[in-house]
């Protein structure tokens, strides 16, 4: 039997609060930020609520409202 174990490179993925979590990647030059979490019953899927082009150092606390929200209504959806 093999284990899986979850890794987390703090260079893609920074935890912003709870369950919210920021992935960060360049593409064309272009700064992009991914927010997510994972699945609580699937631990190796992870959700992404939405992105955005990062123009400042700090994600916005609407952005992370967004998210939440979001991860809620996911639950919500799937009687979690």
């Amino acid at each position: 039997m093999h284990r899986t174990h979850v890794i987390i490179d703090n260079e893609l993925f920074k935890k912003l609060n709870g369950e919210i979590w920021e992935f960060r990647t360049i593409y064309n030059q272009t700064k992009y930020r991914l927010l997510t979490f994972w699945d609580k019953k699937r631990k190796k899927l992870v959700i992404v609520t939405h992105g955005f082009v990062k123009k400042t150092s700090k994600v916005s606390s609407k952005e992370i409202e967004r998210a939440e929200s979001i991860r809620l209504e996911y639950y919500k959806q799937n009687n979690e």
